[in-house]
């Protein structure tokens, strides 16, 4: 029952609320016509208290009887008949002879009835005679020249008309009342049956909302019923799993704007005032001889460079960011592509302090950007040169083939991060210097970008720190046989 379905419940409901009146009511008619049926067989008492009573009715009845035969003929049968209602209150039937032969008969015979007409026979004037439950009244009455004989029966079992009329209306009193009551109470039982299988689910989804509403994003609905409501809050507790992810997303976007902010300030800051220096060096004649103010000059332009390739990534993530930076996917040979760039770059990174080499890789065609894909090496191999430690560093780039993927890493043996940073490590602005006192060696914004970039192609990218040191950084691309799927925020 507890498992029940709301539908189903309202389909019993339904039956019910019909079945159960009508069985109610079949039930209760059918005690209410063995109550007449008891009322018609035995009788509920002739109402007179003795055979002198019925003695005196009949009497009574008797001379009204009479007084209609003194009528005119023709208007004697007329005023008889207005006697039938007194005969049926008081349950009596009547016969009237006139000189032996029958003249008008009212009401129920019965076989007792002939043996009492023989008996009252005997009688000259007027008598009483009974035999067993039955009675009957014998009165002589000569009009002009006939002869009339009133015959009055009475069961002292009988029930009278107005004893029935009143077990009839009673017993339709009954009827309605016991209909009325057994429909209300079907009706608080059936609701009971439905509305509380309906309203417990929806107090607890009441409650999950208030608990959401006040900011207790973890609070999930626990409901164990197997019914309508199951789903929707399977649904409930998805939707505050999504909510609490949107908002923490919401958070951690807040947090990178903020630090988006502070590290363009604080980047900016420096090289800004190395050139408001210089230029005040010059303006105030420092830099007196010309070899002096070239050098000068050369450093403001340096500083001015730097602004302005801080200035292009800011501006490269924040397109990235929005959407508005296009992606165009396709089959790369991933091997020959890391080939090429070591080949072009190896002596540029070994001027910087850095040696790059790269394993024999296995062909491997993949889905993705060959200028994104360039961008994100470069950024990375620029990252090791800029935080190496010792003298000449080294990076080695290896590649691995895997049923639906390719994985691309790039290990260096630098100073590496500590383990809380990275997570973090791909956030926009995060230097492992939480001071910011270097901003020389980068912007923050390099690996960011790398990130984006592989999330755009349909790939991932993930840091973690290489044995004995240094930073280990994959990455995950499709291959050609699957389909570029764009990610989903994009």
């Amino acid at each position: 029952m507890k498992d029940m379905t709301v539908k189903r419940r309202l389909a019993i409901s339904n039956i019910l609320m019909i079945l159960v009146p009508v069985c109610i009511t079949v039930m209760i008619a059918a005690g209410c016509l063995g109550i007449i049926w008891y009322a018609v067989a035995h009788g509920t008492g002739l109402g007179f208290e003795d055979s002198e009573d019925f003695f005196q009715a009949s009497r009574g009845i008797a001379e009204l009887v009479a007084e209609s035969l003194r009528t005119e003929p023709k208007e004697r049968e007329p005023h008889l008949k207005k006697l039938s209602s007194l005969l049926d209150e008081s349950a009596m039937s009547l016969t009237v002879t006139q000189n032996g032969e029958p003249f008008y008969v009212y009401g129920e015979t019965f076989t007792e009835d002939d043996a009492l007409l023989r008996a009252a026979g005997a009688m000259e004037d007027e008598g009483l005679v009974s035999q067993g439950e039955r009675s009957l009244y014998a009165h002589r009455e000569i009009i002009g020249a006939d002869t009339y004989a009133i015959y009055l029966f009475c069961s002292q079992r009988q029930a009278s008309y107005r004893t029935l009329k009143v077990v009839l209306v009673l017993t339709g009193l009954i009827l309605a009342a016991a209909i009325m009551l057994s429909i209300w109470l079907t009706n608080r039982f059936l609701i009971r049956f439905v509305f509380r299988r309906i309203e417990e689910p929806l107090d607890i989804l009441a409650l999950g909302v208030q608990k959401i509403g006040s900011g207790d994003l973890d609070y999930r609905i626990r409901y164990n019923g197997r019914d309508e409501f199951a789903p929707v809050c399977v649904q409930f507790n998805e939707m505050a799993a999504r909510l609490k992810q949107s908002v923490e997303e919401t958070q951690r976007h807040e947090e990178s704007r903020k630090e988006l902010m502070a590290g363009i300030s604080h980047d900016l800051r420096s090289p800004l005032t190395s050139i408001q220096a210089y230029v005040e060096g010059l303006l105030d004649g420092v830099a007196r001889t010309p070899e002096k103010q070239q050098e000068y000059l050369l450093t403001i332009k340096d500083k001015a460079e730097d602004i302005q390739r801080m200035v292009s990534q800011i501006f490269l993530y924040s397109k990235m960011d929005l959407d508005d930076y296009p992606v165009s996917p396709k089959a790369l040979r991933l091997d020959g592509e890391v080939t090429a760039l070591v080949e072009s770059t190896a002596g540029e990174y070994a001027e910087k302090g850095l040696l790059v080499t790269a394993e024999p890789m296995a062909p491997v065609t993949v889905t993705a950007d060959p200028a994104e894909l360039r961008r994100v090496l470069t950024n990375i191999l620029d990252n090791s040169a800029k935080y190496k430690t010792t003298g000449a560093g080294h990076l080695i780039i290896c590649l691995e083939e895997q049923p639906e993927t390719a994985v691309l890493t790039l290990a260096d043996d630098g100073p590496g991060v500590p383990t809380e940073a990275l997570p973090k490590l791909f956030d926009v602005f995060y230097r492992s210097d939480p001071a910011r006192q270097h901003p020389d060696r980068g912007s923050g914004l390099g690996l960011a970008i790398a990130a984006k970039a592989v999330q755009r192609m349909g790939g991932t990218i993930e840091a973690q720190n290489a044995v004995p040191h240094g930073l280990s950084i994959s990455i995950t691309l499709p291959k050609e046989a699957h389909a570029y799927a764009e990610d989903p925020d994009c």
